[in-house]
């Protein structure tokens, strides 16, 4: 993840991608792009036909991210669960970021389980970011404890 830049950069992925709430799928692609960034894991970003009709509910608050914009929140609905505020995308992006218009976010410690190609996720430490760590990613990242101002 030291190699990864700042500022970050976008990058399309063919990996298969999916997100559990509730005990069902409520997304699927193997089509999204990844938010590369120094000393964090990838956050992936699903395009919104990727979830099943119904499954992302507008949500209330914003957030600002120096790199690309004002952020909106969703909450994903699945199986008769919701997972709170655990989706975001950004309505109208940074230049350089303007395909995450279309994408959705999730915060894989909000949901049953995200997965790349066929491996399931560990959230990020920290409870406010947003990466995805695969075995194909390595550490240490941002959020753990003592990780505060890296």
């Amino acid at each position: 993840m030291w190699s990864y830049p700042r500022p970050p950069r976008v990058e399309p992925s063919r990996q298969s991608v999916e997100v559990w709430v509730g005990g069902e799928r409520i997304g699927a692609t193997t089509l999204s792009w990844r938010v590369l960034e120094t000393s964090h894991p990838p956050t992936y970003y699903l395009p919104r036909s990727a979830f099943v009709r119904g499954s992302l509910r507008p949500a209330e608050g914003t957030s600002y991210c120096e790199w690309k914009g004002v952020a909106s929140y969703l909450d994903l609905v699945g199986g008769g669960e919701v997972a709170r505020r655990a989706g975001w995308f950004y309505p109208d992006p940074t230049r350089g970021f303007e395909v995450l218009a279309a994408a959705v976010a999730v915060m894989p410690g909000a949901v049953d389980r995200c997965v790349v190609d066929d491996e399931v996720v560990r959230p990020q430490e920290g409870g406010f970011y947003g990466g995805w760590i695969t075995d194909r990613v390595v550490g240490p990242f941002k959020g753990g404890p003592g990780s505060h101002g890296w």
